[in-house]
């Protein structure tokens, strides 16, 4: 598969142009967004800046961190039948709900979950799905209803991959789903793995 580097000016722009073309300031009004590391870091950022401030602040950053473990290797010969292991998704870093003095309180927000690219869905489904369960259980301890507190979510992404995704979203999750770029599959290099990136930089203003 070919390898396209993508540079920090080309998704800065994406970014600008995405949050007009999508309305996200007037449609979904994002006031707290959650970066999935490490890709979604820089992304997140970025699109602060160009989302409108709230309470005449800037829209606060949480992340959160995970890890998608695959079953890569080979089955033995005498166990080629055997189904190799689902895939797992495990948490390195989550919201704190614990000490009062920091306490994240998610209900009644309106939720961005950042990532810079959509490819399997895995972690990111996972993200969702873990974080549904964090708003139902915040709510329960209030003494409130499942969907009682009308927090909303969404998803923004930089690069969507057109390919079968191995999890779902729920639809009212997709009613604000978000994809800077729409692509098809290939190898996307992004600027915070460059080792060298000058170098990267030309190999993707070559593919402009």
């Amino acid at each position: 598969m070919s390898k396209l580097h993508i540079s920090y000016n080309q998704i800065h722009d994406s970014i600008r142009q995405s949050v007009e073309r999508f309305g996200i300031n007037e449609n979904f009004k994002p006031d707290l967004m959650i970066a999935i590391g490490g890709g979604g870091f820089i992304p997140a950022r970025i699109l602060r800046t160009f989302l409108h401030k709230r309470n005449n602040r800037n829209i606060p950053i949480q992340a959160i961190g995970l890890s998608l473990y695959e079953e890569i290797e080979i089955a033995q010969s005498q166990k080629e039948d055997t189904p190799s292991a689902p895939p797992q998704v495990t948490k390195t870093q989550w919201l704190n709900f614990g000490a009062s003095h920091s306490e994240i309180s998610l209900l009644g927000r309106r939720i961005l979950i950042v990532d810079e690219v959509d490819d399997t869905r895995q972690t990111l489904a996972f993200a969702v799905e873990e974080l549904l369960k964090d708003i139902e259980a915040e709510e329960i301890r209030h003494g409130m209803k499942k969907g009682e507190s009308k927090t909303e979510m969404g998803v923004f992404v930089l690069h969507n991959k057109d390919k079968p995704k191995k999890r779902e979203l729920p639809p009212k999750i997709m009613e604000h789903y978000y994809a800077a770029v729409e692509m098809p599959d290939q190898w996307l290099v992004y600027p915070w793995d460059a080792l060298d990136i000058f170098e990267h930089t030309e190999q993707a203003d070559r593919h402009e």
